[in-house]
């Protein structure tokens, strides 16, 4: 293997090393099956500390690249071996009120809407931009390159009203000429926005690391849309191998794949869970929305559209006008650029993990 750290990247050691393993394992250079160097003698070799090592292996067998094998080693197993599925939160209904409200920071988010007053006065008072306005766009572009290490620009965010909003831009946008294939069981509201749209669904069997294989390779969809992190009402986690299939099906069929990716932020538990944007950009819809993330009240989501689509995205519908308020918008923004956002992630993780 031919790895190296670089120390002044920005990027932290255990994060490189995991990319870096990664990327070994997904090309074949370490096949399935075959067993990873011990954490101390990596350590040494690398000039690292064994504990960034371990962060390294941790978040591989987290992601299904690798599995642990007690009293043994840390062995391959993508597309191979099958891995203990990371250990999940307590499902609840995705309709349930107010998570976390006793820690919600109304000092800071009562401060933050104080200084978009100060500073954008009557501003606030014009019409959002069709997509959303400037400010949000690009911080959230900042957010996703930090919190899910995927890099994407400005203009191709889309901001709307929640995610039901956005499941009916998606099938305003893609749907009624090809079907639309959902994970079974799905949330069933996903499957209900699409058909109320004029949109065929067909359901895939989940198994327990995601869509099964053959159910994938049979259907004759056109669009996948698929929670990979953690499906409702299942509880399933898609595998490392899982979301690689994904990518290659929607390669192979010319198809696209929107990732709704509805919870992760609150359960990575820190680390950078890989998505199916950063494996295949150009065929990914990214979805998510800050509903469950802050308060359900609070009905703002957002699209990352493939460069490919941003054309076809202007002819339907650049003449849709935002569904979220300039103000909303821009308090949003400043919250995540003052590092609000990701203080207040951090606290509800800490109090998830005790």
């Amino acid at each position: 293997m031919n790895l190296h750290i670089e120390k002044h990247t920005g990027e932290s050691a255990y994060l490189q090393l995991y990319r870096q393993l990664r990327q070994e394992v997904v090309s074949g250079r370490l096949p399935c099956g075959s067993k990873l160097p011990s954490k101390r003698f990596l350590a040494r070799e690398l000039g690292l500390s064994v504990i960034t090592v371990e962060h390294a292996y941790d978040l591989l067998t987290d992601e299904g690249y690798a599995v642990s094998r007690p009293r043994s080693g840390i062995y391959v197993s993508f597309g191979g071996l099958s891995a203990q599925p990371a250990p999940r939160a307590a499902l609840e209904d995705m309709s349930a009120a107010l998570e976390g409200a006793e820690d919600f920071p109304f000092s800071l988010w009562a401060r933050t809407m104080r200084g978009v007053l100060a500073e954008y006065d009557r501003r606030i008072l014009v019409k959002s931009p069709n997509m959303g306005v400037w400010e949000l766009r690009q911080a959230l572009a900042e957010y996703l390159g930090r919190s899910r290490g995927v890099s994407v620009r400005p203009e191709q965010l889309v901001i709307g009203s929640g995610a039901e909003y956005l499941y009916v831009l998606v099938a305003q946008l893609l749907g009624r000429e090809r079907v639309f294939a959902l994970e079974e069981p799905c949330y069933e509201k996903i499957r209900r926005v699409y058909e109320l749209e004029g949109v065929r669904c067909q359901g895939l069997p989940l198994t327990d690391d995601g869509i099964d294989p053959e159910a994938l390779r049979r259907c004759r969809a056109g669009l996948l849309h698929v929670t990979p992190y953690h499906s409702y009402p299942s509880g399933v986690t898609a595998s490392a191998a899982r979301r690689h299939e994904y990518a290659a099906w929607a390669e192979e069929r010319d198809a696209v794949i929107v990732e709704d990716d509805y919870d992760s932020a609150l359960a990575a538990a820190g680390r950078q869970i890989e998505t199916v944007l950063s494996i295949a950009p150009e065929r990914v819809i990214y979805l998510s929305s800050f509903s469950k993330l802050l308060a359900p009240s609070m009905r703002t989501g957002f699209l990352v559209l493939p460069e490919s689509l941003l054309e076809l995205y202007e002819e339907r519908l650049g003449f849709a006008s935002c569904t979220v308020p300039v103000f909303d918008q821009l308090v949003l923004a400043r919250f995540i650029r003052d590092g609000h956002m990701e203080r207040y992630i951090n606290r509800r993780r800490r109090k998830d993990a005790r």
